[in-house]
């Protein structure tokens, strides 16, 4: 019996980990998919901040981040406290003494949280870019992963009242991870302005189509990817028949939502506008995982596909209800996330025994607290140091004002 129970541990650990593994791989997602959307004298940058946000985020959690979001109280300015109480590694002892009840390294759970907080950072990249300061960006970044988002998370995951009292539902963070990340995001849009010439005086809207659309289609695939660790691994085991069954049923709604958003964001996309928009239908598919995601074990598979069919169609209306404001996000990641994140919530509703208030309060205070909080640190920042390139700058791109190296050396002009 014994070795059983230490098998299930080791199981459960290492499912935990490599789970991790496979949402730490959506970095690369989101880099390719925003290097795919911006154009071509802006890639490096957006390179860039991919690489250092992911970076910040593992030493912000490490430091603060965790022990907020789990309410530890360990002196942070202690290097052997910087994983508060609450990582410690389960001994042989108590593993044996849980008689059956799921169990897994302490450390694998920093490692699983640790990339969602990153996740939520990335959202921001895309939304903010081609105009906006590296370093100014990055100062965001580490007050977001290393307090905004935890102290959110604390309130649902972390035991807090949104959870406890309010019973708010949120399986893998359509509201934790994305909404917060998307508000995140809106504010920081709405401080920088528009991208120069992205609209007319008029209010006509003029397209700036990004630089790499196959990069872009691989950044979405290696999402749809990630997202079986995403929402797969917080069922948090997978070493019982039942854990085992939920894990099943996660990948094939994941699935499922993904397919049904991407179509559903295509054929919209063409009955507006006439052409079957490539952009359109990968952010579909993202918003289709991102609806599920609240839920993704509930429902079964056809309501899964409707479930993420309805956030493609939304994303769609989203993307344009924000040009028709002239809020430029250049690859709708307010919509992406934000709006059909907010579906996603409510969306919980049809298959769990959830109530629309809960789900509309725990939203509602998600976006109050990111909104309020990133709206203080933007203008901080926009006092300190500035926040948005000069018109110069962005006129000759990002990469050779903030970066100094061209991501096509071979397509740029060169005086020697």
């Amino acid at each position: 019996m014994n070795d059983i129970i230490e098998i299930k541990y080791a199981l459960d650990t290492f499912y935990f980990l490599m789970s991790g593994v496979l949402v730490m791989w959506m970095a690369a997602g989101f880099t390719m998919l925003e290097a795919g959307l911006v154009r071509s004298k802006n890639t490096t940058e957006i390179l860039t901040k991919n690489v250092a946000l992911y970076s910040i985020a593992c030493c912000m959690y490490m430091v603060m981040g965790y022990s907020i979001m789990y309410g530890g109280t360990a002196d942070l300015l202690m290097p052997d406290a910087w994983f508060g109480n609450s990582i410690a590694n389960a001994t042989t002892a108590e593993v044996l003494a849980s008689s059956g009840d799921t169990y897994y390294s302490g450390a694998s759970d920093f490692f699983f949280q640790v990339v969602f907080v990153a996740t939520a950072m990335s959202i921001v990249s895309g939304a903010v870019a081609e105009r906006m300061k590296l370093w100014a960006f990055l100062a965001f970044a580490v007050v977001l992963t290393g307090f905004i988002y935890p102290m959110q998370a604390l309130w649902s995951w972390g035991g807090g009242f949104l959870g406890e009292t309010v019973g708010y539902s949120d399986y893998a963070g359509s509201g934790i991870v994305h909404l917060c990340g998307a508000t995140a995001a809106l504010s920081g849009v709405l401080f920088l302005g528009p991208r120069k010439g992205k609209y007319g005086a008029d209010g006509k809207v003029n397209a700036i189509p990004g630089a790499n659309m196959p990069l872009a289609a691989i950044g979405m695939f290696i999402l749809w990817m990630g997202w079986f660790g995403f929402n797969g691994g917080s069922e948090l085991a997978v070493s019982s028949v039942e854990s085992a069954n939920n894990v099943a049923t996660v990948f094939v709604n994941t699935n499922a939502a993904a397919a049904g958003g991407l179509l559903a964001a295509l054929v919209l996309g063409h009955l507006l506008f006439g052409k079957a928009d490539l952009t359109m239908a990968v952010n579909g598919a993202l918003a289709g995982l991102v609806a599920i995601t609240a839920d993704p074990l509930s429902a079964t598979g056809g309501m899964a596909t409707l479930i993420g069919a309805i956030g493609g169609a939304i994303v769609v209306l989203s993307v344009s209800f924000f040009d028709k404001l002239q809020i430029d996000d250049p690859v709708g990641a307010i919509s992406v996330h934000g709006v059909v994140g907010i579906w996603g919530l409510l969306a919980v509703t049809i298959n769990a025994d959830v109530t629309v208030m809960a789900q509309l309060t725990g939203a509602a205070v998600i976006f109050a607290w990111t909104f309020v909080a990133s709206s203080i640190v933007w203008y901080i920042l926009k006092l300190a140091m500035g926040i948005r390139v000069s018109e110069e700058q962005e006129y000759e791109g990002v990469d050779a004002s903030e970066c100094g190296i061209d991501a096509y050396p071979e397509f740029v002009n060169s005086k020697s």
